[in-house]
């Protein structure tokens, strides 16, 4: 924690200094409430709110953490399948890229005509915005390996399979995490873009029901707690990526020592 502080310190500040700021110019303009709250009343409506705002933050967050893993279920698909063949690789790059030209809010009332007024289209809105970076770092990350390295293991008699395995997959985590960590931070938002159309529960609806009634005190706490969720899933994908690294050499190499016993190779004279 005190190292958290010392790296954010200035960030830190700035966000206290940018609050000030704001509490002095509300209160020596007399801005009315309904046009910008002061900082002070926002946090106090975050308080006296709590209970319904963590209600409506919970279906937010489910429907993002399973937005989340279908996103990185269906990037280690393609990216693996992009990863077979140069021209396929090209062919579905530009496919996800044209997938990407359609704002969310276009697609949104199509998804709530074909699957309901359920779950089910802000899971697939928040799938839409988030599989594309972790699919382009995933497939990019299995391109590092050497081709020195691939002919080192094809001379060993590997085969594809275990290649992916032993060294391709392994070589592209750091970049699945770095594009996780960035569609972790999207993921809350295309959740929150989703409940806008059609919803009745989440922190999209309560944003919108609120704002209605030109409760704009409310729609900053909710604005807060959706920029607060986002930063807490970046740091949640942040740890997992410490985690993942301190154990990866002994995990890598008891996977090695398999494959190797696998292929014939004795490599019991390695220190």
């Amino acid at each position: 924690m005190k190292k958290f502080f010392e790296r954010n310190l200035i960030m830190i500040l700035i966000l206290l200094g940018l609050f000030v700021i704001w509490e002095l110019a509300c209160t020596w303009a007399q801005v009315p409430s309904y046009v910008l709250p002061k900082p002070s009343r926002i946090f106090r409506t975050l308080w006296q709110n709590f209970g319904p705002l963590m209600d409506h933050s919970s279906v937010t967050l489910v429907e993002s953490l399973i937005g989340i893993l279908i996103s990185v279920a269906l990037a280690i698909f393609l990216g693996l399948f992009m990863d077979l063949n140069q021209t396929l690789r090209q062919t579905l790059h530009s496919l996800l890229v044209i997938s990407q030209c359609i704002p969310s809010l276009v697609l949104a009332p199509l998804l709530m005509i074909w699957l309901g007024f359920g779950m089910a289209p802000k899971i697939v809105v928040v799938v839409l915005m988030c599989f594309y970076p972790i699919t382009v770092n995933f497939a990019e990350g299995l391109q590092k390996l050497s081709q020195d390295s691939l002919d080192l293991l094809h001379s060993f008699g590997a085969s594809q399979v275990q290649i992916y395995r032993v060294a391709k997959i392994p070589a592209a985590i750091p970049d699945l995490f770095s594009g996780l960590r960035v569609a972790a931070t999207y993921s809350i938002s295309a959740a929150v873009i989703g409940e806008w159309l059609s919803s009745q529960a989440g922190l999209g609806y309560y944003m919108i029901r609120v704002s209605n009634t030109y409760q704009l005190d409310k729609v900053f706490a909710c604005l807060f707690l959706i920029i607060f969720w986002s930063l807490v899933m970046n740091g949640l994908v942040a740890l997992m990526r410490l985690l993942w690294e301190p154990g990866r050499g002994l995990i890598v190499r008891s996977r090695h020592k398999r494959e190797a016993k696998a292929l014939g190779i004795d490599d019991s004279t390695k220190p």
